[in-house]
């Protein structure tokens, strides 16, 4: 018995010392993952409108710079369209705020279905909509594209029962013709607009036109209630326009405000995982003593102590894959592999966790090889994630079912669970960093909502996809890989 305990409290120093290292390093990798995902947050922020989706100024003054240098190189023309959305604020006004931020979104769904990939529809403010036509031969196609627009966006549509009617006033402004700097355009695009929007409602006119109707005889005196009245109805929209922009800024502010939250509650789940490597070792230690004649102890402690560190090392794994979220950047080593075979090692691993809690499995095993162009290690840390988030999401004697599948040219794997489920606002979030639908149920799985970010990437990184599917919460879930079997396919 006492060589025993020396062997394990040797054992234990030598993992302590190693858990020093590991948790060192891990630490650092969870700095740069973090570091990598605030900045690509910062960047989505800055360059997409939190409500429409669309492109932001910012990002709408970047690609000025290449639409006009390539105008310039290849003498065509580029144009700019200020879109301004007729009457809009009654939407507000009847059915409420959230009802117009709806129908700003299907005007600027119904914007970016109209144009070409190589232009740009950004939201300049409010009901505002700036958009860069890149690559015309003359002045009369910005104006063509202009009133394909003003039919799209007054395609009749109904919101929660209510039929919607939008107008829009465009004015044009073109590179060389009407400016050559963005300010110059946008000021000139601007004024056409409401040249155009004084004329009549719902109308196009590009800068320098003559928009102006013929004045009509006013009588003597009526000049200028004229000039008040137009006086009042611009600063009602100026207030308008400040109210949205305001809302447009508490919305970003909240939005940040979840991120912090997210990002805190992240990083109280990691230090809590790195700063306590050994535990394991000691509560196994514990349960030197006990009665001869079961498994040996030693044998015991050094099972749980490799558990532990493997976990912490996927889930640095996780936090590598999740940083760098697009596939481009991951570094694959291919060789052909038997996808069967890899599912038998996954199940093999789990084999501990299954037993414990009496989970039910069942393995749908093809009779013949699967074989798909893949790195080995990569496609293990799929199915072992995979697998895992089966398992945690499973009650103790539930059942989990994985089956996989074969074409002529992709191979599908299955991994289905009775268990939490996922609620169907949360489904499209579910392959997103740090989301976490439910609680897990098995406390022995890192939970910090990385598991399926790495699926994600490492399945696109390998030319494949995966998706969730769920019927809500306490329902169950499926999740579908599809990857090819010959590289490029």
């Amino acid at each position: 018995m006492r060589l025993l305990q020396d062997a394990v409290d040797a054992e234990r120093r030598r993992e302590q010392s190693q858990a020093a290292q590991l948790v060192e390093a891990n630490e650092r990798l969870v700095l740069a993952a973090l570091r990598s995902q605030s900045e690509a947050d910062a960047a989505h922020a800055a360059t997409v409108d939190p409500l429409t989706g669309l492109h932001t100024r910012r990002t709408l003054l970047e690609r000025f710079a290449q639409v006009v240098a390539q105008a310039r190189r290849h003498g065509r023309r580029c144009a700019l369209l200020f879109v301004d959305l007729d009457d809009f604020k009654p939407h507000n006004d009847r059915h409420g705020h959230s009802f117009g931020d709806r129908v700003l979104r299907l005007v600027a769904d119904r914007m970016a279905a109209a144009v070409r990939e190589v232009d740009t529809v950004s939201r300049h403010g409010g009901d505002e909509f700036l958009i860069l036509l890149a690559d015309l031969a003359q002045a009369s196609d910005a104006q063509a594209v202009a009133e394909k627009l003003l039919r799209a966006i007054a395609a009749p549509a109904e919101l929660d029962g209510h039929d919607v009617s939008v107008t829009a006033s465009v004015g044009i402004a073109v590179y060389p013709d009407d400016g050559e700097d963005v300010d110059t355009l946008i000021q000139r695009a601007d004024a056409a607009m409401y040249a155009s929007k004084r004329q009549r409602p719902g109308g196009v006119a590009l800068h320098g036109a003559d928009t102006t109707p013929p004045p009509a005889a006013a009588p003597v005196g009526a000049a200028a209630a004229v000039d008040v009245e137009r006086r009042l109805a611009d600063l009602r929209e100026a207030n308008e326009k400040l109210v949205l922009a305001a809302l447009d800024a508490q919305e970003l502010r909240a939005v940040a405000d979840r991120a912090r939250q997210r990002q805190a509650a992240f990083m109280s789940a990691v230090a809590a995982e790195l700063r306590n490597p050994q535990a394991p070792v000691r509560i196994v230690s514990a349960m030197l003593g006990q009665a001869p004649g079961q498994e040996p102890l030693l044998s015991r402690v050094q099972q749980a102590v490799e558990r532990r560190m493997t976990r912490m090392a996927r889930l640095v794994s996780d936090l590598v894959e999740a940083a760098h979220r697009d596939p481009g950047h991951l570094v694959l080593e291919r060789r052909r592999v038997d996808l069967a075979a890899a599912v038998d090692a996954a199940i093999a691993a789990q084999r501990l966790t299954l037993d414990r809690r009496q989970l039910r499995l069942q393995w749908q095993r093809p009779t013949q090889p699967v074989e798909i162009d893949a790195d080995p290690a990569r496609l293990d840390q799929i199915l072992a994630n995979l697998l895992d988030n089966a398992c945690a999401q499973t009650p103790d004697g539930g059942r989990i079912a994985v089956s996989v599948g074969a074409g002529d040219d992709t191979a599908t794997l299955t991994v289905t669970d009775d268990g939490m489920g996922i609620a169907p606002q949360t489904l499209p979030q579910v392959f997103e960093p740090f989301a976490q639908t439910v609680q897990t149920l098995d406390l022995d799985v890192p939970s910090l909502g990385l598991g399926l970010t790495a699926v994600r990437a490492l399945v696109r990184a390998h030319g494949g996809e995966v998706t969730a599917h769920s019927d809500g919460l306490l329902r169950g879930s499926r999740f579908v890989v599809t990857l090819p079997r010959h590289r490029g396919s």
